[in-house]
């Protein structure tokens, strides 16, 4: 078995996965005539990819039992909410400009900016909370309530992405799918726990 910080270090790879996507395709002039909306796609892509996975981490413990996945939990959440970071800003400063108003008439006529916009404000106490000083500061049960903002996080997410394709929708219906078996694991788990809880 793998030590904790040897895992780290194989999942810091896809931490970086937006950054050596976007070098390689640099150097290897794979942008598109439109480079901007390139980028932004590919830091949406991988912030949503992120999450996602970050998302995983329960579920392979609570099937095969393994203690090691919601150890690398915190690192792919932080990554997650990094690279959707980059994403909103370079939509600010690069593709409008720093233009505040137009992101304001963004954010009231296209509904795909306003799930992602509120997705990344979710996930803004959850980054601020990740530390393991400030769990102890909150107590374990106010900490974990203020977690599950994850899920509403994901949920625009998708969304964001779904409303954001105009023609192929085969990577959205892949990812509204994987969301769904994710939610499906955590229910079937806690309708399972309920009678021996009350036994």
């Amino acid at each position: 078995m793998l030590s904790t910080r040897t895992l780290r270090k194989l999942t810091l790879i896809p931490c970086l996965g937006p950054g050596i996507e976007l070098g390689i395709r640099a150097l290897a002039h794979g942008f598109s005539p439109n480079p901007i909306a390139d980028i932004l796609n590919i830091l949406g892509w991988w912030t949503l990819v992120l999450l996602l996975v970050s998302l995983v981490c329960t579920p392979l413990r609570l099937i095969f039992g393994w203690t090691w996945p919601p150890r690398l939990r915190k690192m792919l959440g932080l990554a997650a909410f990094f690279w959707g970071l980059v994403h909103f800003g370079f939509y600010y400063a690069i593709d409008q400009g720093l233009d505040f108003s137009v992101i304001l008439d963004d954010l009231k006529s296209r509904k795909f900016i306003i799930a992602g916009f509120v997705s990344l404000l979710l996930m803004l106490p959850l980054a601020l909370t990740s530390r393991s000083s400030t769990m102890r500061k909150m107590g374990p049960e106010r900490w974990n309530r203020l977690h599950l903002l994850v899920y509403p996080a994901a949920i625009l997410g998708v969304l964001h992405f779904v409303w954001r394709v105009k023609s192929d929708y085969r990577e959205p219906i892949l990812f509204t799918l994987s969301l769904l078996v994710l939610f499906a694991i955590r229910i079937v788990y806690r309708l399972r726990r309920k009678p021996e809880v009350a036994s």
